[in-house]
């Protein structure tokens, strides 16, 4: 059922202009489908709907637009290149050394990979503590920051 009623949610926002989640809640009952506020909510949380400001002024609901990966190779590229000295990891923890004052942007960046395993990350001035679900997603990701920086890990 949550399944036909998110896909309807998507139909709707696609088809109408919706600002409110009461408007949507009433979208979705002329469907024929009965859903709490509280469910509706949850529902635009997982299917991460934005709010996009309209021509007219008004914000409505939503899917955010993917961004192009070749854009993204070369963000991250040029930022890890120019900002990270060593990558390494111990268990199931990466650490990125960086020069100077070039972490939070080098963590902002690791942050939009949306790497898989990748559970939270905590930037300093020059380092970087990265945390994945386990060891081999550490591996994984070490070696392809390393890869993309150009220097082997320690």
């Amino acid at each position: 059922m949550k399944a036909k009623r998110q896909s309807k949610i998507l139909d709707i926002i696609a088809a109408h202009t919706v600002t409110t989640q009461e408007e949507l809640q009433n979208y979705l009952a002329q469907e024929g489908f009965s859903a709490t506020q509280a469910t509706i909510s949850r529902d635009i949380r997982e299917m991460r709907l934005i709010k996009a400001l309209s021509p007219n002024g008004t914000y409505y609901y939503t899917v955010p637009q993917e961004r192009k990966p070749e854009t993204f190779t070369v963000n991250v590229n040029s930022v890890f290149m120019e900002s990270v000295k060593t990558v390494d990891h111990a268990g199931n923890f990466v650490v990125v050394k960086c020069f100077t004052g070039m972490a939070n942007a080098v963590c902002a960046t690791i942050d939009n990979i949306s790497w898989n395993g990748l559970v939270g990350t905590i930037a300093g001035d020059d380092t970087i503590f990265l945390l994945l679900r386990s060891e081999h997603n550490a591996e994984e990701l070490a070696a392809y920051l390393s890869q993309i920086t150009g220097r082997s890990s320690q």
